[in-house]
């Protein structure tokens, strides 16, 4: 979502057409690390098959109902807890470690601002994370602690598999990302064919699984420009 459909934030006025006109031809599913708050409303507003939200910790479809835990957490309030936990161990070596203003709308995973941690404090943190029991992921905007196995594929697969009213086939499926928590989503050995906006160019160095395109325009332009290609074909 962040860096991928929004350019600066915001979802830009030139995207509104192309994305209706996409969405007639295509099943769209949003992937983000936004919280199940955030998503819980905004799976509903635009127009789209469904959203996973807290990178692939639940899943949003249905109008007025809760999201689908697509996790096994045998039990969410310790959970929190241990999350909640972790977190402040985090701080004890980061003290100006600050929690997202939407933490408190999570279910799965707990989150702090990422203002552009150097690569060498991000992974000290995942290795920290790791030894509570954690796993460690960042986007553009947040770092996330969040459940072993918990990520955008896993998330993505179990919704082919059991939330939609179609099946697919994985060559039949498009993914698109802009950030390191999206590069889970690039793995050809499950996503043939994916496609990276041209920000995601900044994080290259730092991901095991590369897309296999780019896109020339960044952010929300990248995405009108991977739509208005598959609208010519």
């Amino acid at each position: 979502m962040d860096g991928t459909l929004t350019v600066d934030g915001k979802f830009p006025a030139i995207w509104v057409k192309p994305y209706g006109t996409y969405k007639e031809r295509f099943t769209v599913v949003i992937v983000t690390g936004r919280s199940a708050g955030w998503v819980s409303g905004l799976a509903h507003y635009l127009p789209i098959q469904g959203a996973i939200a807290e990178n692939g910790g639940l899943f949003f479809q249905e109008p007025d109902t809760p999201g689908k835990v697509l996790s096994d957490i045998p039990g969410l309030k310790d959970h929190r807890a241990h999350l909640a936990n972790t977190f402040r161990q985090l701080q004890t070596h980061f003290p100006h470690l600050r929690t997202t203003a939407d933490n408190a709308f999570r279910i799965t995973d707990w989150t702090f601002d990422n203002p552009g941690f150097d690569p060498a404090d991000l992974e000290q943190m995942a290795n920290l994370c790791a030894t509570a029991g954690f796993d460690f992921t960042y986007s553009t905007v947040q770092c996330h602690i969040k459940p072993k196995g918990q990520n955008k594929q896993a998330g993505l697969l179990t919704v082919l598999e059991h939330h939609l009213p179609e099946q697919y086939n994985l060559d039949q499926i498009l993914t698109i990302g802009d950030s390191p928590n999206d590069q889970d989503l690039f793995d050809s050995q499950v996503f043939p064919h994916s496609v990276g906006v041209a920000n995601l160019s900044h994080y290259l160095e730092q991901i095991d699984h590369h897309p296999q395109a780019m896109t020339q325009a960044a952010e929300g332009l990248g995405f009108i420009e991977i739509t208005q290609r598959l609208l010519m074909s």
